[in-house]
């Protein structure tokens, strides 16, 4: 009599896998893992600390204060998403550009002070989310303010 084979060892966790991620190509909805969080935090270090001593000579970026809010990358550490955000609200735009041009000397300082095995590509974005809280700020504020009405009368 044959021995039949048994789907207990690991060919059953990769079966079984499989049907798990069915319809779900993008991992958009997951929650970043320890490495992804701490190859990001160390990305945004080196990033703030080239922008503090104003290592860049764009003249865009001369008199500007450039904040690295939130580095993401992606789960196999290739790309990274940094948001950034100026006091002056008005000139995000100008400097995100200006660090787009200057992202090939910013990925050789990532590779001379973080240990990877690939310099993440890097792709800047305006950080929204002062603007929002700025906007739900004023959106409380008008619900506390006293509505306009007739005034009591004694």
């Amino acid at each position: 009599m044959r021995k039949r084979p048994s789907f207990n060892g690991p060919l059953m966790g990769k079966l079984m896998s499989r049907g798990r991620n069915k319809g779900h190509g993008n991992l958009a909805g997951r929650a970043p893992s320890q490495r992804q969080l701490r190859v990001g935090e160390e990305l945004r270090h080196v990033l703030a600390a080239v922008m503090e001593r104003h290592e860049l000579h764009d003249p865009m970026l001369a008199d500007i204060d450039v904040t690295v809010t939130e580095v993401r990358i992606s789960p196999d550490l290739k790309n990274a998403t940094v948001f950034v955000a100026t006091m002056d609200h008005g000139g995000v735009e100008d400097t995100v550009v200006a660090l787009d041009r200057a992202s090939p000397f910013l990925r050789r300082r990532i590779g001379e002070r973080v240990r990877l095995r690939h310099v993440p590509r890097l792709r800047f974005e305006a950080d929204r989310s002062f603007d929002n809280a700025d906007r739900i700020d004023a959106l409380l504020h008008r619900i506390d303010a006293p509505a306009p009405g007739p005034e009591a009368e004694d």
